[in-house]
């Protein structure tokens, strides 16, 4: 059996068919394995949520009942399990969100390598598959970029998507897939940064928010609200909260792939927890606090220093204006914009820098009860290059796993007959 691609799919497939007793070779383009883990979480690696199997389904939207077997057969549970036993203990964070005690991606990575190796499975790096061997409507083998034919009677194609080329996913497995005769939905870029039309981010460049709530809206209709942290950035805002609206946005370029400065719409509440009278006393309390100081130098405990000029500047107040002589109006001013900061969306960042990709093999072509390709027999796909992708939290990589593992678990079955 070969499999495409040593990242987290390729890696669980390998381990689940290699222990089933199929003769087991992934063939990884890069010099190392998982490289794209490295990076997952910020390089802290969020490798599942600890929910249930209908919450993982519901997080990949209207594709997520394709999942529903393989998740249910290796869910959250069974990851969190597997990682303990392998050594890696595990805690959950905000949303869930599951993570390695250490902190480190690479202890993850390092574990699912050697759960793979000892379970009997080869693993080939620096060898770049460019084509499947198809013989009278089945696989039979791989060609690497060298021209080598490597044998085999079932091919796991787990190469990812398209982004972060540099660890490897460059749209390899969307190429075999449609030399195979399978369609692919364009990918487009899921969970990625974006650029706004202001200007003003750019000055706040590595600025964290946490605790906020960030809302999305199209044309003035309210399509999303998350709570938690962001970040502005030289080009606009990037973060947790931002990552998972972006995917909204990103939607809408399947149906208009120009996207309209200005259409989209973020709001910043920098103070959810305080309703606008709440605020509003607790402002009068720092300016009465701050009598002899000018407005722009009252709001330290208040706000981060560098975002004092933003707000008084959006609230339209002078900010040489002495705390005691800011009017009710005033007040009022800086409460709206503190409790809706805004922001106009340009763009979203290209492909190559989001964190999972839309789009990627049509999953009415594959049987989600084993990921077998309905087209081609011993044909089998896992992971990112499906259609499937989700919200932030662990829920992309935990499908990953799943589809991983089914797949293993069924390529090794039909390696056996």
């Amino acid at each position: 059996m070969a499999i495409i691609g040593a990242g987290a799919s390729g890696l669980m497939a390998a381990q689940a068919a290699a222990r089933a007793g199929a003769s087991t070779v992934v063939y990884e383009r890069n010099q190392m394995a998982g490289k794209k883990l490295l990076i997952a979480g910020k390089g802290r690696c969020n490798f599942t949520n600890d929910c249930s199997v209908e919450k993982v389904v519901e997080a990949f939207g209207s594709n997520g009942r394709f999942l529903y077997s393989a998740v249910s057969m290796f869910g959250p549970k069974d990851m969190c399990a597997l990682m303990k036993n392998l050594g890696v203990g595990y805690k959950v964070e905000r949303g869930r969100r599951v993570f390695p005690v250490s902190d480190r991606a690479s202890d993850v990575r390092d574990a699912l390598l050697a759960f793979a190796l000892s379970a009997g499975a080869h693993v080939t790096t620096g060898t770049r598959i460019t084509s499947l061997v198809l013989q009278s409507g089945a696989v039979a083998g791989v060609r690497d970029a060298s021209g080598h034919v490597h044998s085999a009677d079932a091919v796991i194609v787990a190469t990812g998507g398209a982004s972060y080329p540099a660890t490897g996913s460059t749209g390899d497995g969307y190429r075999l897939a449609q030399s195979a005769g399978h369609s692919v939905i364009p990918p487009l870029p899921a969970l990625v940064p974006i650029e706004t039309v202001e200007e003003w981010p750019k000055a706040l460049a590595g600025l964290t928010l946490r605790n906020v709530e960030l809302s999305l809206s199209d044309q003035g209709r309210l399509v999303g609200q998350e709570f938690g942290e962001m970040l502005f950035t030289h080009f606009g805002v990037s973060g947790p909260i931002v990552l998972t609206l972006s995917r909204q946005v990103c939607t809408s370029l399947r149906s208009s792939p120009i996207l309209t400065p200005g259409r989209f719409r973020l709001s910043i509440d920098l103070k959810p927890a305080l309703d606008e009278p709440t605020l509003a006393r607790r402002i009068q309390r720092d300016l009465v606090r701050g009598s002899r100081k000018h407005l722009g130098n009252s709001f330290g405990e208040l706000l981060p220093r560098a975002l004092i000029p933003v707000v008084i500047a959006h609230s339209e107040v002078d900010p040489a204006t002495p705390a005691n002589q800011v009017t009710r109006e005033q007040r009022d001013a800086l409460v709206r914009t503190l409790k809706s900061l805004p922001l106009s969306v340009a763009r979203t960042r290209p492909l190559d820098e989001a964190i999972v990709t839309s789009g990627g093999v049509d999953l009415d072509e594959v049987d989600p009860r084993t990921m077998e390709s309905r087209l081609v027999r011993g044909l089998f796909f896992a992971g990112e290059v499906l259609d499937l992708d989700a919200v932030t939290g662990g829920y992309n990589l935990q499908a990953a796993f799943s589809t991983g593992r089914l797949a293993g678990l069924s390529a090794a079955r039909g390696a056996r007959r």
